[in-house]
């Protein structure tokens, strides 16, 4: 067994996740974690669960959350009841928060004795122990117990792990790092020198001065003190030029010192876990990802698929007709397990705004590699090199990539963080995506009918005097294909002119000329999404497709595309079979044991019967 706790809590039993049930039980393992081995009374368990005012069923509560616990680390989980308590002997388990400070002590000895780049080393690996912030899915009793002497810990050694790596005149390394300690940590007059420090061995004598100079002003307006001697004496030194250079040459490659943890619910830095074999870069914790739509609406078996598979560690593709939230879905599942994957989120569309053309995987790469800490200087030249530095940043870590609107899997393939416990998140229009081995396909389609008018509802709000309309929405909805995107576009239109009634919008979209027109409002259209999969094909293919859909039939058989193109029926096939893989058709059915039928939606066969319109006119 392997337990860890700097970071959210976990058991792991031969490299497997232990399913654990929520924070409270999360809290009663780490708290008996902690005792290492001592007893906790029931006592100070309910006090950690639930604070000062336990309801009146604490007692069953704790004893289901103890058996629940014994029941999900199997047979030799240590765990045993002792008289009005509880106490847990890992014996040779794993356990992070001791691996930690058995690893930093060593580390600090060897600090003490000069033997820098051992210290470098041991506090290295102990500060990559960290997966985030520690106990950070628990009670806030718990968190408030424990977790200030742990935060405490983990800065002196990040603070011993700096000294080591400036000994070994790793200055120029630690400027930046060292600039959001001192940012993170205004009042730690030890991590400013240190950064005052490296900042003169870079030559940068006056930006050392300035940053002593802003600390001084802070102890004084937040503390009312003035800087402590060692800090004076360097600035001293610094002033005067006299610091001394590094004590010890040189002698390996020292990781920079991990960054330092923000408070809850700030985005900044942290540890990097370490690679296998050993002295691995400590990055950045990248936060790309944009926001989820906070009015995201249905979906729940889609979303709870997704959310399976990445908590099942398999790769997600997410597919389906342009319009039907494959990027709305992908965010809020993104949102939804953000505590699974600690060390950040990357995030790229792959179409181009301009043309809605595939995107070079090379300049999604440079922004990754960026996100991940690589210099911009140092960024590879070569596809194949950036490919290699982007898996060697993401081994070890925890993080999720989302990548929308790919084009096919030759796009996708370069942009996959390779082995370890990364997951990707893959959302696209083309059948292509399906090839990409071990992942969980996901298929959208339009939604529902309650779920459409739940969005409209969701999204419009209150406003005409006939809101909220069930029987103008359901109208609405049908006349939007029931399509996300279309009903995000109707829902805002409602909004923002509250003096219309919902019937009268249904009647302005009912006309088929002019219904595309009404589903545009500001920078949403539905034409976007649908002319980027139609530039994706040949023009023979978007010659047909016009050809099919001016013939204004809902469903057609290959024997029918056949006569409408003049063709054979196995090249109408491939053709409707191609705009299916382009999601500009849909499947719907056999006819008779001859004949898949195929269809237009509605507001695609608009599309294309107005693609069709200008060469009608001349």
């Amino acid at each position: 067994m392997d337990f860890k706790i700097l970071g959210p809590v976990s058991a792991e039993r031969d490299g497997h996740p232990v399913a654990l049930d929520g924070g409270k039980q999360r809290t009663a393992l780490a708290t008996l974690l902690l005792a290492h081995g001592q007893v906790v009374t029931d006592e100070r368990l309910t006090t950690l669960l639930w604070g000062w005012d336990p309801p009146a069923t604490s007692t069953n509560q704790l004893y289901t959350y103890v058996s629940r616990l014994r029941t999900r680390l199997g047979p030799r989980h240590g765990l045993q009841r002792r008289g009005a308590g509880y106490r847990m002997d890992i014996g040779d388990a794993g356990f992070d928060w001791d691996a930690f400070r058995s690893l930093a002590d060593e580390g600090r000895a060897h600090l003490l004795a000069a033997r820098y780049a051992d210290a470098e080393h041991r506090l290295g690996r102990a500060l990559a122990l960290w997966w985030g912030p520690a106990l950070t899915d628990v009670t806030e009793h718990l968190a408030r117990a424990e977790g200030p002497r742990m935060e405490e810990a983990r800065l002196s050694a990040l603070e011993n792990h700096t000294e080591a790596a400036l000994a070994l005149g790793r200055h120029n390394d630690m400027v930046s790092a060292l600039t959001r300690q001192v940012t993170l940590h205004p009042v730690r007059e030890r991590l400013r020198g240190q950064l005052m420090t490296a900042l003169f061995r870079c030559g940068r004598q006056a930006d050392a001065l300035a940053v002593y100079e802003a600390g001084r002003r802070v102890l004084a307006d937040d503390l009312g003190i003035d800087p402590g001697p060692e800090l004076r004496a360097l600035h001293q030194d610094v002033l005067t030029g006299t610091l001394a250079p590094p004590p010890a040459a040189e002698r390996e490659r020292v990781t920079p010192a991990a960054p330092a943890r923000p408070p809850a619910a700030t985005v900044a830095p942290t540890p990097h876990p370490e690679p296998a074999a050993g002295g691995g870069w400590q990055g950045l914790v990248p936060a790309m990802l944009p926001a989820a739509p906070g009015d995201f609406t249905g979906r729940r078996a889609e979303t709870e698929e997704v959310l399976t598979a990445l908590r099942e560690h398999q790769d997600v593709v997410i597919t389906g007709a342009p319009g039907t939230g494959k990027s709305a879905l992908a965010l809020w599942a993104a949102e939804d397990c953000r505590a699974d994957f600690p060390h950040g989120g990357l995030y790229a569309d792959l179409r181009t705004a301009d043309n809605g053309r595939p995107r070079d995987p090379a300049e999604v790469l440079g922004w990754f590699l960026r996100a991940l800490g690589t210099a911009p200087d140092q960024l590879p030249a070569t596809l194949d090199e950036r490919v290699q530095l982007y898996r060697t940043l993401l081994a070890g870590r925890r993080a999720l990539v989302v990548l929308d609107n790919a084009h096919d899997d030759s796009q996708v393939r370069p942009l996959l963080p390779g082995g370890g416990e990364s997951r990707t998140v893959v959302t696209g229009v083309r059948s292509p995506l399906t090839s990409l081995e071990g992942t969980r396909l996901v298929r959208l389609g339009p939604l529902p009918p309650a779920e459409a008018v739940g969005l409209l509802t969701a999204i419009a709000g209150p406003g005409g005097s006939d809101r909220p309309a069930p029987a103008a929405y359901a109208r609405i909805a049908e006349l939007c294909d029931r399509l996300p995107l279309a009903l995000r576009i109707a829902a805002a239109r409602l909004s923002a002119r509250p003096h219309w009634s919902a019937a009268r919008f249904a009647d302005r979209l009912a006309p088929a000329g002019r219904r595309l027109d009404e589903l545009r409002f500001g920078s949403l259209d539905i034409r976007t999404g649908l002319s980027a999969a139609l530039a994706q094909l040949d023009p023979a293919a978007r010659d047909g497709f016009t050809t099919l859909a001016a013939a204004g039939m809902r469903g057609l058989t290959a024997a029918d595309a056949a006569a409408l193109l003049d063709t054979g029926p196995d090249d109408a096939e491939e053709l409707l079979e191609r705009l299916a893989d382009a999601r500009l058709l849909e499947v719907c059915g056999a006819d008779g044991d001859a004949w898949l039928r195929y269809r237009f939606m509605p507001l695609v066969q608009l599309f294309a019967q107005e693609q069709r319109a200008p060469a009608l006119v001349s």
